[in-house]
């Protein structure tokens, strides 16, 4: 599936990936390949970017959107920065 983390300013991240782990309002949540359509907002915490089964970065996040539709996520957030 294709994730796109971006922020007013730039486009944090593109590419195709496993899976992405969203820290939602009411906690965390994954979308892997073939997710059904979503929309939902998101809170302040950690994302966490799965390449593959076994490697991944992590994304501090302010809050924002993310929309899921035809195996892409797209997410939207206000502030976030790469995390080691």
């Amino acid at each position: 599936m294709t994730l796109e983390i971006l922020t007013p300013e730039k486009k944090l991240y593109s590419g195709e990936v496993y899976g992405v782990q969203l820290p939602g309002i009411s906690g965390l949540f994954e979308v892997l390949d073939k997710h059904a359509p979503l929309v939902s907002a998101l809170g302040k915490g950690r994302v966490k970017v799965l390449k593959d089964k076994n490697n991944f970065v992590h994304y501090s996040i302010n809050g924002g959107f993310v929309e899921v539709l035809n195996n892409k996520a797209t997410v939207l957030v206000e502030g976030a920065e790469a995390i080691d």
